[in-house]
């Protein structure tokens, strides 16, 4: 299936203004967002998401879009490749054929074990707290995805993540509520209501997903 190209991340973000003018207030923001995780990204970090319900949802679908190609080819790197080819052979070169360059995210919001274990002998509301303390290291980013921007779950996340000298971002609506103030960078969409945040959080985290994309594997000219 043929795919729409870009001229780069710029204009990943202009043609999403353009089909939602809802969002032309949040452009900076978007920007701000990207240029964030791509300085963590291209210092060696990584993105932390979380994020409750659908927002969870969310997360788990922006770490799908950053782990492999999105929209455009993704070789793994020539050495990555040279070593697999080397150590196993025909099955290695298989394999480096299949592999697709990953920006390295992890969602928050699936480890069972450890979310019903802090549930039950300590606090259910640390899970994604433990999880940045563990995880967590200098450089590396917090993504919060919170349609009212008070879930209780995340500011502890946040606060776990600038003691770990992290960053820390919100994907909010409303007033960007209690996590607003904890966060480096903030885009928040212009409604309140919960499903008309998740219906505008989406075309913004693909535009995101594909800026990145467009910095870190540039189509060939």
């Amino acid at each position: 299936m043929a795919h729409i190209r870009y001229a780069g991340p710029e204009a990943v973000l202009d043609a999403l203004v353009d089909r939602y003018p809802i969002l032309a207030p949040q452009k900076e923001g978007i920007r701000a967002l990207y240029e964030l995780i791509h300085q963590s990204f291209a210092s060696g970090g990584k993105l932390l998401v979380c994020g409750n319900g659908g927002s969870a949802a969310d997360a788990l679908h922006i770490v799908g879009e950053l782990m492999k190609s999105f929209t455009l080819p993704r070789p793994i790197n020539a050495e990555a490749a040279r070593l697999l080819s080397e150590r196993f052979g025909q099955e290695g070169e298989r394999l480096a054929a299949s592999l697709e360059g990953a920006l390295p995210a992890v969602a928050l919001v699936e480890n069972a074990a450890l979310s019903t274990a802090l549930q039950n002998d300590v606090s259910g509301g640390i899970s994604f707290a433990q999880q940045v303390y563990g995880l967590g290291r200098p450089g590396d980013v917090l993504l919060c995805i919170s349609t009212s921007g008070n879930a209780a779950n995340a500011v502890a996340a946040a606060m776990v993540a600038h003691a770990r000298g992290m960053r820390v971002a919100l994907l909010s609506g409303g007033t960007g509520g209690k996590l607003r103030p904890l966060c480096d960078v903030s885009v928040v969409v212009g409604v309140s209501e919960t499903f008309m945040v998740q219906e505008l959080h989406l075309p913004v985290y693909h535009a995101l997903c594909l800026m990145l994309e467009y910095a870190f594997f540039p189509p060939a000219q």
